[in-house]
């Protein structure tokens, strides 16, 4: 089979995987430059599961880099199937973290009115970016999962 654009190995797929990382590390610094952020939980998931996911992202895309220098396929099915069980459980992550921080940002500004002057605007950024990630990192799901089935 043809390798699909976004798929592991391929230039598209190590674009996806730059992208990933650099909206986790975006979404990462924005929060905890926000003082006292770990005093709310939902934040504090957000930072982790933004390490995880540049931790995720990093290492496959030095092996995409790998594989594009030396000319390897990443076709194997164990291989693959690795990448769609690691995109899948930090996209399900990065979802759930974006969601419940994007809650939380709500209730402290429209529900509680006590935004400060920079918090708000900091805490939505972060979301934003968190969620830029999970759309990169589902994109790398879907592709890898699409050469799974296709075999």
């Amino acid at each position: 089979m043809k390798d699909l654009i976004g798929s592991a190995g391929t230039v598209g797929g190590l674009l996806l995987r730059f992208f990933q990382f650099t909206f986790a590390f975006i979404s990462f610094c924005v929060m905890v430059t926000v003082p006292g952020f770990s005093s709310v939980t939902a934040f504090c998931y957000l930072v982790a599961a933004m390490v995880f996911q540049c931790m995720w992202s990093l290492a496959i895309g030095l092996l995409d880099g790998y594989a594009l220098l030396t000319g390897r396929r990443l076709q194997n099915s164990l291989l693959v199937s690795l990448f769609v069980v690691g995109d899948w459980v930090t996209s399900t992550m990065t979802f759930a973290a974006a969601c419940s921080a994007a809650g939380i940002t709500v209730l402290i500004d429209n529900d509680l009115h006590e935004c400060g002057p920079n918090h708000c605007s900091r805490f939505e950024a972060a979301v934003a970016m968190a969620f830029l990630g999970w759309i990169t990192i589902s994109l790398s799901f879907f592709f890898s999962f699409w050469v799974l089935a296709s075999r």
